[in-house]
């Protein structure tokens, strides 16, 4: 069995990929670019192909078909970059990852401070040596109404969590309520939510139905000076109404680690290019705005946790076992 890693990383996941192969017996090509035209070849003769959220066309899908691939390997929990219609059409399937919710849940309780702290600000006017105090008063935590959208393993730990800070904690979930989570945060529905949410943290997946959930519709039901986090995808948040409502103000602060059209963008070194997406130029010019590049998940065990889990994937199919991660296309 075989498989070939696309954008995998020379720094960090290759050691892995060499540990984990020895480990089930798996070989592996990699490359650390993305799949293109020029080096889908790497998929010849390979039962699988790993990716990370990119630009995967129905032309790249024919090609690794061709190819002999039987098995997408996304070193992700979402999966929404693919053409799963098309991947179950042609007999393909698709594994995704899970693991250890603490690190995201965290990073989204980060970002709750930062932005009640107004620590973009703090930083950027200490760079330029202002240390005064002006505009840099912030607002406590424990004073604050969070609402929870989705309450998965992500969502759960987040709440869990942010018990310890004696916060009054909303939860809203489309796929019905925790009754663990009923002990520290009380089940609304989502208009509710909206209205009496100084701060909304977003921890749902990306699909037709969330979509653009965070729309001029969803926010003018919001409170004004309303907080908004999202470690979640970017395409939940509809970029020019949000872009707009922080320009006037209903939206007092943000903090996102991921945005709209970011494929091919994070990973990548772009420091002497001109970026071509003007949704990210705009949030990077507001002080008011904490924009980190989609680095929640990045911890030594779930990196770890994600290359293993492309190798037991693919050796559960070649055991004909159950694979708790495969997606039921």
């Amino acid at each position: 069995m075989k498989i070939a890693f696309f954008a995998l990383r020379k720094f960090d996941e290759l050691e892995l990929c060499n540990k984990f192969s020895s480990k089930y017996n798996i070989d592996f090509v990699w490359t650390s670019e993305y799949p293109s035209e020029k080096n889908l070849f790497l998929a010849q003769n390979c039962d699988a192909i790993s990716v990370v959220p990119c630009k995967i066309t129905k032309e790249f899908i024919d090609k690794f078909k061709e190819y002999g691939v039987k098995y997408i390997l996304c070193r992700s929990i979402g999966y929404d970059h693919l053409p799963l219609d098309y991947v179950k059409s042609i007999g393909m399937k698709v594994s995704n990852v899970s693991y250890p919710s603490d690190c995201v849940a965290d990073y989204a309780i980060m970002l709750m401070l930062m932005t009640t702290r107004k620590m973009n600000q703090i930083m950027l006017r200490s760079i330029a040596q202002d240390y005064s105090l002006r505009g840099k008063m912030g607002r406590d935590i424990r004073d604050c109404t969070i609402g929870i959208i989705g309450t998965g393993h992500i969502g759960s730990t987040v709440i869990k969590h942010l018990s310890g800070f004696d916060c009054k904690i909303l939860a809203y979930n489309a796929f019905g309520e925790n009754e663990e989570l009923k002990k520290y945060a009380r089940y609304v529905d989502l208009d509710t939510l909206y209205k009496n949410s100084d701060i909304i943290s977003l921890h749902v997946s990306s699909n037709p139905d969330t979509f653009h959930m965070i729309n001029e519709n969803a926010i003018n039901k919001m409170k004004d000076g309303v907080i908004i986090i999202n470690t979640a995808r970017g395409n939940l948040i509809e970029s020019k109404s949000f872009i707009n409502n922080i320009k006037s103000g209903k939206i007092s602060a943000a903090g996102l680690d991921v945005i709209e059209n970011e494929n091919g963008l994070y990973y990548c070194n772009k420091s002497s290019e001109i970026i071509d997406n003007d949704e990210l130029s705009m949030l990077r010019s507001f002080p008011n705005v904490v924009l980190t590049p989609h680095t929640a998940f990045y911890t030594e065990t779930t990196v770890s946790n994600m290359v293993e889990k492309a190798f037991l994937a693919l050796k559960h199919y070649k055991e004909n076992t159950n694979n708790p991660c495969e997606i039921i296309l």
